[in-house]
C-alpha cells in the first residue's frame, strides 16, 4: 500500500480523532479513539485519553487531501461552569451525532495565535482543523462540537469558516457562576484568575481598567470581569449572525426545562432526534451524572450544592455581584442575551 493510500485509509477513518497541531512540522496529530472512548473521556485532554500516549502525526497538507467526506457541523460556546459538557455528552447520540468535548486542537490555534502566527496561515489551519473535526462518526451524523471557552475569541472565524453551522451561547447566570468558582475553593479561584489573563493578552477585554489594576481586584471580581467579557461576546456575536444561525440559554433555563431545552436544540442543529430518543436523552446519564465524575448528580444534588454555596459565600456574592453589574450598566453590556433558545 502507498503513502498516499494509507494516509487516505486514516484520514477517513473518524476513530483516527485529530487531536493536536504541531506548528513547527505543520503537521495533525491523530489518536485512535472509539465512539466508547470519546464516550468515557471527560474531555479530549490527554490525562483522560489512553492513546494520548502514542498519537500518529500527519503533514497536514497530505491530510487534506485525502479527505473525503464531512459532516454538518454546530457548536456549543460557552463561559464555563454552565452545564456545557452535559449538553456535549446529550449530543452522543448514535445515527443522529457526535459530541466533541474541547478538542486541544482548537487550543493549539489559540496558542499558536499568541506566539505570533501569521494570520493568513491561521485561518487556514484553523479551517483545515474544523474540517478533520466535521469527518461523521457514521452516515447521517452531525458532529456537535463544544470548544473550551479559551477559544471563544476565534467565535467569529469559526461561524465564518462554517457557513452551514448554528451554534448555542450557553453561560451560568452571573450570581451561579460566581457561586460555582466560589466553592471549588482556590482551584476556581486560580483558574479564573488565568481566564482572566488569557482575556487581557488577546485583547479581547474593554471595561475600562487599566492593566495593573486587575491585581487590584478579589478572586470573585476577577472571575465577574472574565463573565463580563465573554457576555459581551456573546452578546456582540449574536447580533452579527442573527437568530438564524445564533441562539442563547442560561443553565437555569436549561435545568428547569431540559426536554424543551433539547426539543428546542434538535431543531436547531437539524440533528433528527424523535419525542422517544429526546426523552431518553433525558433521562439517561448525560443530565443525571457529573460530567467529571460519573457520580450520580441530578437536579436536586445540582441544587444543593448551588444553595449550599450560596450560603456559605452570601456576603461576598451578594457584594461582588452588585460591583459586576455597576461595571455591566458602565459598559452598556446587556445582563441578558438576544435570541432565546427558549422563548
Amino acid at each position: 500500500m502507498s503513502r498516499q493510500e494509507d494516509v487516505a485509509m486514516i484520514v477517513r477513518d473518524p476513530q483516527w480523532f485529530a487531536h493536536r497541531y504541531d506548528a513547527p512540522n505543520d503537521a495533525v496529530q491523530f489518536l485512535k479513539m472509539s465512539r466508547e472512548d470519546h464516550r468515557a473521556a471527560p474531555f479530549l485532554r490527554d490525562e483522560f485519553i489512553p492513546s494520548s500516549k502514542d498519537p500518529l502525526p500527519l503533514g497536514r497538507a497530505e491530510s487534506m487531501e485525502a479527505l473525503d467526506g464531512q459532516a454538518p457541523m454546530h457548536f456549543i460556546f460557552h463561559s464555563a461552569y454552565c452545564c456545557s459538557t452535559l449538553l456535549a455528552r446529550a449530543f452522543d447520540a448514535p445515527g443522529h451525532a457526535m459530541g466533541l468535548k474541547e478538542p486541544l486542537i482548537l487550543n493549539d490555534m489559540v496558542g499558536w495565535n499568541l506566539r505570533g502566527a501569521d494570520r493568513r496561515q491561521l485561518v487556514a489551519v484553523l479551517d483545515n482543523s474544523l474540517r478533520l473535526l466535521s469527518r461523521p462518526f457514521a452516515p447521517g451524523e452531525a458532529v456537535v462540537v463544544k470548544p473550551s471557552n479559551i477559544a471563544n475569541g476565534f467565535i467569529g472565524a469559526i461561524m465564518g469558516l462554517q457557513p452551514g453551522a448554528k451554534a448555542l451561547f450557553l453561560h451560568a447566570p452571573l450570581k451561579t457562576y460566581l457561586a460555582s468558582i466560589a466553592k471549588k475553593g482556590i482551584e476556581g479561584r486560580l483558574w479564573v484568575r488565568i481566564i482572566l489573563l488569557n482575556l487581557v493578552k488577546e485583547n479581547r477585554i474593554d471595561l475600562g481598567f487599566k492593566q495593573e489594576q486587575y491585581l487590584e481586584h478579589t478572586d470573585l471580581q476577577c472571575a465577574a470581569i472574565g463573565w463580563l467579557a465573554q457576555h459581551a461576546e456573546f452578546h456582540r456575536y449574536a447580533q452579527q449572525f442573527g437568530p438564524a444561525r445564533i441562539r442563547t440559554l442560561d443553565s437555569e433555563a436549561l435545568l428547569s426545562d431540559p426536554l424543551a431545552s433539547m426539543r428546542a436544540l434538535d431543531g436547531l442543529f437539524e440533528t433528527g432526534m424523535n419525542e422517544a430518543e429526546l426523552r431518553a436523552v433525558v433521562a439517561g446519564p448525560a443530565f443525571a451524572e457529573n460530567s467529571k465524575s460519573g457520580e450520580r448528580y441530578g437536579t436536586r444534588e445540582r441544587d444543593a450544592e448551588r444553595e449550599a454555596a450560596l450560603i456559605t459565600h452570601a456576603k461576598e456574592l451578594e457584594w461582588v455581584e452588585g460591583w459586576a453589574r455597576r461595571v455591566a450598566d458602565a459598559n452598556a453590556i446587556p445582563m441578558s442575551l438576544p435570541h432565546p433558545l427558549l422563548r
